[in-house]
């Protein structure tokens, strides 16, 4: 199962859904509900276990927001690991709108574009998230953004006492301009207590490098 970030759908995955289906593996990557400003996590969370249906053995994938779904979907269904993407890892009663400033994410961003000369934090999307992308690709990609997720979904509280107890790997990707790489192996071991996997790749990890991701995706349904 495959979850998209902000903005996204579930075409954001196809490459790498190519990928672990040549390897033998279902795939499942649904558009998550846009365009709605009064849904919540819940809400997101019920819809991808409505798209996996009676589907077993399942890896939950969260891209960057799908993070805040991903935990859902393992309290709702039976689940044999979670994958998190350049993910928001969030805390318990904490809001994706709280995380930007609990996480210290804006001294990140700034420390890192003093070093890479504004490069991090940018505010063109070729610069900041396809820059490893081919430029026809990240076109295509930025021509199915959309609203999601909503207002309330921002503002809710992360609705889980805890982490689920699902084994949990993170795929840090080294050139992130959004999300600076010492910021997320620091976020990643504050909150999960672990060590990520590191992919030489842009936020849009699943368009620069899909088979390397698709490779770390695979070894976690086979573990």
């Amino acid at each position: 199962m495959l979850i998209h970030g902000a903005g996204d759908v579930g075409w954001y995955w196809h490459l790498v859904e190519a990928e672990l289906r040549a390897r033998g593996h279902g795939v499942v990557a649904p558009d998550l509900p846009g365009d709605d400003d009064s849904l919540t996590l819940d809400d997101y969370a019920d819809a991808v276990v409505e798209a996996v249906g009676d589907r077993h053995g399942l890896v939950v994938v969260g891209q960057s927001f799908g993070a805040f779904t991903a935990p859902l979907v393992a309290v709702r269904r039976p689940v044999e690991a979670l994958v998190l993407v350049a993910g928001m890892v969030p805390e318990p009663g904490e809001s994706p709108d709280q995380w930007w400033s609990n996480t210290g994410y804006t001294e990140a961003v700034r420390r890192q574009a003093a070093r890479d000369g504004g490069l991090t934090g940018s505010d063109d999307p070729y610069v900041a998230f396809y820059h490893d992308v081919p430029r026809e690709l990240a076109e295509e990609a930025m021509s199915k953004e959309r609203a999601h997720p909503s207002s309330a979904a921002s503002a809710q509280p992360w609705p889980l006492d805890a982490w689920p107890t699902v084994p949990t790997r993170f795929v840090l990707c080294t050139e992130d301009r959004l999300f600076p790489p010492d910021f997320l192996r620091r976020l990643v071991l504050e909150r999960l207590g672990g060590i990520p996997d590191e992919i030489a790749a842009s936020h849009c990890v699943a368009l620069s490098r899909p088979i390397e991701l698709a490779n770390i995706l695979a070894a976690a349904a086979e573990n």
